[in-house]
């Protein structure tokens, strides 16, 4: 037989093989699952939680979720630490959270910032605790205030004085002296807050007690090079006391003194006039809470530092959160409560040892798997990262277990200088859709497939999905991402849902693709202002449901938006649809990037807008002279009462694109603005005179190089980023000698925020760079693993060090006034 025979032979077989596989894989994404189910239980009166303002609004909680004047809510709540940033940009940080959708902030107040020096409190400055939450109220923003004493939060000791080491007592139990410090705290906390409460008609809503109590500690501060981490816990948990989040099967013989203690602090919080509608504490990992007295908050990190290597996390399988929490086993009866995923990892910080690269995708698609695995509330550790100050004895940081001196660079939404993120546009349009449709979400349970059980991980090939029902309508929840591997892109998918109003096919014919690394949630049998969308194969955004009603949808890669209507309704093509009348219903098509129709039911027309998700993910929600409009651009758009500020990172010609349609053109403080209009939206463009900075540097050795500083920040720049690409061990930024930033490399570039060193009071002139190379041996290069172009080639050197450049990149700032 000739060569090319037994070739085209085996070719031919390789193609018969693939098309097997192919129809295997197209058969797998047809999937069945039945929402006929009996309906969530949902039961109150058991916990001894709620509260009501000055109005009369009322937050209740009963053991599936949490409402508001009566109204299911599920909160977004974002950490962002007070102390950890300059008091100064404290407002434009909560305005760029209220932005990203966030509708609670959550907050740490670190004992030992406040009470470095025994007796002596510190509450100015970055450590006002009383001016951040009224401007929290101010911005009409919801708080939740960790109150500790133990915190965690990678600061020393976990947030417990030095001081407190060298008292005759016990730490983290019912000590008598121990109680007396912790109750001297509370009082103190007490004054600052004293009026802010909800029943005062203020923002704070709910306070934390402890954190990870008898499951977790940070080591003491006060320790010797080499010697095995003193953990923060009490003397009989040490046993049981793990270094950071994870899973805890062991049975602690002092579990009832644990529960005992937390009880103990609610009430010495309350006799400090510490009241709130609800209490919270960390419930994963068997750690204690105060039962029917507070709600068990769960994690979930898929990036974490403290285990020894990478590994696959089980946070992007569904599972049903009501019955099973994360970290589970747990302490508690998780029916009793609401599943509220209050720590989910959106980031994280690196350890000299281990340096996660944190994938961005992975935080909306975390955020789909919980809301689909039942989660009615979710919060984010950490939204907004930041420097931790240096203490009046030495750096604040947790230095004990490998921390930076300095950053808190959390790799999250919003970066250490305030910089939005990747992961800061993806997850607000889940947001988005929470505050418009979490009434609708929050009571429906979960209905898993029966494949839930089995899947692992690693299965790369098979269909992730589950509901959210209540048995006739709801939404399915997909995702294809998985933490430190590639799922296979999911083909031709097709789910049949059996419902107690008869079955539904989504799509009704052929199928919609899901590439890896994307999820989407899609509504079944969804009342539209009155017209019965049996489903659609977009996701929703938002909603306005003023005089001219309107529904944003998005389409993430490889769908094409279907909208399947039942009889009773009319639908009106505007632009990029086809319309299609069946017999038994109406199929809208998408076929352009931008799509609009209408649809008139009862008498009352609703507007559609369909757009891609490229375009969502540039979205904002406004209010513009009291109408609710989307601005679509790549700049940040912050909301004040007359109008907004639009920043941009080194662009001075920004594009925003307006709708519904308006006539409005917006004033600006300066710069040009131009007006046009299309079928579909409003377009402004604005032009800012254009600013350049120049580098000059002096290498002064190399490994040292000092940088002059801008002098000022000119008008219309916000603030000015130094960028710095390296590949080496660390680097450190000095000012007068004092160090003032550092960074851990992990391949991506070290970005610093200038503008508070080079303003009042600082007003700094040169900022000198000093770095470590990058050892062949080091322990973190593993997780550098999957970027080979992270790693450099060592040739027959042990060690490497190269500083590839510097770059200063304005920040621009206009002002748009309506």
């Amino acid at each position: 037989m000739r060569i090319g025979s037994v070739l085209l032979i085996i070719i031919l077989k390789l193609l018969a093989e693939a098309s097997v596989q192919a129809q295997s894989d197209t058969a797998k994404n047809h999937v069945f699952i039945d929402a006929d189910v009996p309906v969530q239980q949902i039961y109150s009166g058991h916990l001894k939680l709620g509260g009501t303002d000055p109005a009369g609004k009322p937050i209740e909680v009963n053991n599936y979720y949490i409402s508001m004047n009566r109204k299911p809510v599920i909160p977004v709540a974002g950490e962002f630490h007070f102390s950890r940033y300059p008091k100064a940009y404290w407002d434009e940080s909560i305005k760029k959270m209220k932005a990203g959708g966030i509708t609670v902030i959550s907050t740490y107040v670190f004992w030992n910032l406040h009470e470095e020096e025994e007796g002596r409190f510190a509450w100015s400055g970055d450590k006002d605790l009383r001016s951040f939450i009224a401007l929290c109220k101010q911005n009409s923003i919801l708080a939740i205030v960790r109150i500790g004493p133990f915190c965690h939060g990678e600061i020393r000791n976990g947030g417990l004085p030095d001081w407190l080491l060298g008292r005759p007592l016990n730490i983290r139990m019912n000590d008598p002296l121990y109680l007396h410090y912790v109750e001297r705290l509370y009082k103190e906390i007490a004054k600052q807050l004293k009026g802010l409460y909800y029943k005062d008609g203020g923002p704070v809503i709910g306070l934390q007690l402890e954190n990870e109590y008898q499951h977790s500690a940070a080591p003491w501060g006060l320790t010797y090079p080499g010697q095995p981490n003193d953990m923060t816990a009490a003397e009989r948990d040490r046993d049981i006391t793990k270094a950071g989040v994870s899973v805890s099967g062991e049975v602690n013989p002092y579990a009832d003194l644990g529960n005992d203690h937390m009880k103990a602090l609610k009430t010495l919080a309350e006799k400090a006039g510490l009241i709130t509608p609800l209490y919270t504490a960390t419930g994963w990992g068997n750690a204690a809470i105060v039962a029917n007295e507070s709600i068990p908050v769960t994690a979930a990190y898929a990036y974490p530092f403290w285990t020894p290597k990478r590994d696959l996390s089980p946070f992007f399988l569904y599972k049903n959160l009501h019955v099973q929490p994360d970290y589970s086993p747990v302490r508690y009866n998780p029916v009793d409560y609401p599943a509220f995923s209050a720590e989910l990892g959106s980031g994280i910080s690196l350890t000299y040892q281990r340096r996660p690269v944190v994938v961005h995708q992975s935080f909306d698609a975390m955020i789909n798997r919980c809301l689909g695995s039942g989660a009615n509330g979710v919060g984010y550790y950490m939204y907004h990262g930041g420097s931790t100050p240096k203490g009046k004895a030495g750096f604040m940081n947790d230095e004990a277990f490998g921390l930076n001196k300095i950053s808190y660079e959390y790799q999250g939404p919003i970066g250490e200088y305030g910089q939005i993120r990747e992961g800061y546009n993806r997850l607000k349009l889940l947001h988005f859709f929470l505050q418009d449709f979490g009434d609708q979400l929050a009571p429906m349970g979960v209905v898993l497939p029966e494949s839930a059980s089995r899947l692992k991980p690693d299965n790369i090939h098979d269909l992730r999905f589950a509901l959210r029902s209540d048995g006739k309508r709801g939404f399915i929840f997909l995702n294809n991402f998985q933490d430190d591997t590639t799922l296979t892109d999911k083909k031709d998918i097709r789910v049949t849902i059996k419902t107690a109003d008869g079955t539904v096919n989504i799509p009704e014919t052929g199928g919609f693709d899901l590439v890896n690394g994307e999820n989407v949630m899609l509504p079944f049998n969804f009342n539209l202002n009155g017209a019965q969308l049996h489903y659609a194969t977009a996701q929703l955004l938002m909603k306005e449901d003023g005089d001219q009603p309107y529904f944003v949808f998005f389409t993430p890669e490889g769908i094409q938006g279907q909208f399947f209507f039942k009889p009773g309704c009319q639908v009106e093509n505007r632009t990029g649809t086809t319309v299609e009348q069946q017999s038994s219903a109406i199929l809208v098509k998408c076929r352009d990037e931008v799509c609009e129709f209408a649809v008139t039911a009862n008498r009352r027309t609703t507007t559609i807008l369909v757009i891609k998700k490229e375009l969502a993910l540039k979205s904002y929600r406004v209010s513009i002279r009291g109408k609710k409009y989307m601005l679509f651009t790549d700049a940040l758009v912050l909301e004040k009462p007359s109008g907004v500020d639009l920043l941009s990172e080194g662009m001075n010609r920004m594009k925003v694109t307006v709708y519904p349609r308006t006539l409005l053109v917006p004033k600006l403080d300066h710069g040009v603005i131009t007006s046009a209009a299309n079928a579909v939206f409003t377009e402004w463009k604005i032009t800012l005179p254009a600013v350049e900075f120049k580098m000059e540097t002096k290498e002064v050795s190399s490994r040292k190089i000092a940088v002059s500083l801008p002098a000022s920040l000119p008008r219309g720049v916000n603030d000015i980023y130094l960028t710095v690409n390296y590949t080496g061990d660390t680097g450190m930024g000095f000012i007068n000698g004092e160090l003032v930033a550092d960074n851990f490399y992990n391949g991506i570039p070290w970005q610093i925020g200038l503008r508070k060193f080079i303003t009042a009071p600082v007003r700094a002139g040169q900022l000198v760079l000093y770095f470590r190379p990058m050892r062949k041996n080091a322990s973190y290069l593993l997780d550098l693993q999957p970027y080979p172009q992270y790693i450099p080639d060592f040739g027959s050197s042990n060690s490497y060090l190269s500083i590839s450049g510097l770059s200063f990149t304005p920040q621009y700032k206009n002002s748009l006034q309506f």
